[in-house]
Order: C-alpha cells, then sequence, then structure tokens
C-alpha cells in the first residue's frame, strides 16, 4: 500500500511530504503513548496518532516509520511539521477518529507487524 493509497481510504489530507506519496507501506500501529510505540512496534511503516507534538516525529524517526497519519484531525504546530520534513516523514491528517482509522486500513489490507 503507498500513502497515495491511505489518503484515499481515509480521505486524508497532506500536511507535508508530497513528494513521498509513491512510498510503500507495509504495516501500521496505531498509539498515543510513544513509550508503547518504543516498546512494542517492530517493522511499521505508518503511526496512526491523536498526539501532535514533536516527540512523535522523534519517535517514528527512531522507528524508521516513513509515515504519521493524525487522527481526529489533530492540526501539528510549524515546530512538529519543520522537523518532519527535516526528517522526511509524510504528515497527513483524517477527520476519522483512531479506532475507525486503523479498522480502514486493516480492512484494505495494512496489517500491523507483529502478526504472521
Amino acid at each position: 500500500m503507498t500513502i497515495a493509497d491511505i489518503i484515499r481510504i481515509l480521505n486524508a489530507q497532506i500536511i507535508c511530504g508530497e513528494d513521498h506519496l509513491d512510498t510503500e507501506l507495509h504495516s501500521a500501529c496505531g498509539a498515543d503513548m510513544m513509550s508503547d510505540v518504543l516498546a512494542f512496534v517492530k517493522d511499521q511503516s505508518v503511526l496512526l496518532t491523536g498526539l501532535v507534538n514533536p516527540q512523535v516525529v522523534r519517535t517514528a524517526d527512531m522507528m524508521d516509520m516513513r509515515c504519521i497519519v493524525f487522527v481526529r484531525g489533530k492540526e501539528p504546530d510549524d515546530m512538529v511539521v519543520d522537523l518532519a520534513k527535516e526528517r522526511e516523514i509524510v504528515l497527513l491528517k483524517t477527520p476519522l477518529r483512531m479506532f475507525t482509522a486503523c479498522g480502514l486500513l486493516y480492512e484494505s489490507g495494512l496489517r500491523g507487524g507483529c502478526e504472521k
């Protein structure tokens, strides 16, 4: 699945990273606690979260995630956007709640990294 596919599935808007919409993503996770992402996430390509601070981008970067989707229409500030641009991480936002967004991506074939 590509980032462009995620935009279509989640009715998402691009915040930054328009040049990377053809990036392939193979798994996803949804979390608001970045400590959970660091402790439990393996081989994730996209992070869905309602948290909109710089730590989200730093965590995604550490875990080699290529895309962050902010749920519930959350809008990051300029510092978060600038950090994502620097790290070449695509930022999207969707009006959907996390449960719905994760379900739609799962239904479309995107899985979590720990499934077999």
